[in-house]
């Protein structure tokens, strides 16, 4: 099936009774929002995430206005739980309003707080009581995830991803990234590679991929992480559950194969490995902190142990080239190699660095 569907079951796997997701048009919505079968489900509490889809031209912006509804009824249910604070209790108003939300056993806490509130709102004769009873749940901390591929992500939507990355908002945008338009027939995007024959580029990409994790990471405050399932399914979930709490905007680019790269969809995920061997897909991770002395840049795959042409030359996208005009064919190919080459280098300088998130140290002892 679909290399991005994967990505979609782990996320219900890892948040789905919390999970909020503005879907961007494409293969992931397709997949994702089509029943009988859906990667988005309940779990055995009844508990699932709550989906809806946007035009991918905006479906930032839709999720930010998620993230906005969300912020405004919790502060609405806030200052109600404050109001009634003598119908519920002064013991649970506090719990309920300063208890910490940081992981999985203090959030199904949090829910259980909930839980015992609107048993004490019962026979509460009060308009506001009624107002809390129907926003309680908004006192449970949520996880917005704004999903999407790279058509949406590198192009079309370009702008309300960057305008939702700068906004400082909690939100996190999944990237499902098939290097191509799948949806709509396989044009070329940002970000098809170099070398790739798509449409709009048959004689091959000339030019080089779009690093939109890059771009991200320059905002410094940007949780940003780049994944293949089948290349480190443990570094995927570490990235999906940083992202989550992370108190900022996150992006998680995760590789995504496609029937329009040219191979057997049953051996996805030997190609993600492949990908990431070849240090076509690195493995990094880039948590921000106000720490000083702090490495944000983690690299989290190994040195390239295989050269480009044993990952390309399985794929369709690339080999076709190769048949067609070899000699474009070697020439792209020594570019793309050196694309690799020169990101690692690169890569490996910045995990040396140390990076602090800009913060007021006003009211800090200085030295």
């Amino acid at each position: 099936g679909c290399g991005e569907t994967p990505y979609l079951k782990l996320l219900t796997q890892l948040f789905g009774d919390r999970i909020v997701v503005a879907n961007a048009t494409g293969c992931s919505s397709i997949y994702g929002g089509n029943l009988p079968t859906t990667p988005w489900a309940t779990n055995a509490d009844g508990l699932g995430p709550a989906w809806s889809n946007s035009l991918f031209e905006d479906n930032a912006e839709f999720g930010l206005g998620m993230r906005l509804a969300v912020e405004h009824h919790q502060r609405e249910a806030q200052r109600l739980v404050t109001e009634l604070a003598d119908a519920i209790g002064d013991d649970l108003v506090t719990e309920l309003l300063h208890s910490h939300q940081g992981d999985e056993a203090e959030i199904a806490a949090q829910r259980r707080r909930v839980d015992r509130l609107l048993d004490r709102l019962e026979g509460v004769d009060d308009v506001r009581a009624d107002r809390l009873r129907a926003i309680a749940h908004e006192l449970v901390r949520s996880s917005i995830w704004i999903v999407g591929g790279d058509g949406w992500a590198y192009d079309i939507g370009f702008g309300g991803v960057d305008h939702v990355l700068a906004s400082g908002r909690n939100v996190n945008l999944l990237v499902l990234d098939t290097e191509v338009y799948s949806n709509t027939g396989g044009q070329s995007s940002k970000a098809t590679p170099r070398g790739a024959v798509a449409k709009f580029a048959t004689a091959g990409k000339s030019t080089g991929k779009k690093d939109l994790g890059a771009i991200a990471r320059r905002y410094g405050n940007v949780y940003v992480a780049q994944v293949a399932l089948g290349g480190s399914d443990v570094q995927t979930v570490k990235a999906l559950l940083e992202a989550d709490a992370w108190d900022g905007p996150s992006l998680v680019i995760a590789y995504s194969t496609c029937i329009a790269h040219g191979i057997d969809m049953a051996t996805s995920m030997g190609h993600q490995r492949d990908a990431v061997r070849s240090g076509y897909w690195p493995l990094y991770r880039y948590r921000p902190s106000e720490d000083a002395h702090e490495h944000p840049f983690q690299l989290d795959s190994a040195a390239p142990s295989i050269p480009l042409r044993d990952f390309a030359t399985k794929e369709a996208r690339f080999a076709m080239l190769a048949r067609s005009d070899p000699n474009r064919f070697e020439q792209l190919l020594d570019l793309a190699q050196a694309d690799i080459d020169e990101r690692w280098r690169y890569y490996e300088q910045l995990a040396g660095l140390e990076r602090t998130v800009p913060h007021s140290t006003e009211g800090e002892d200085q030295p």
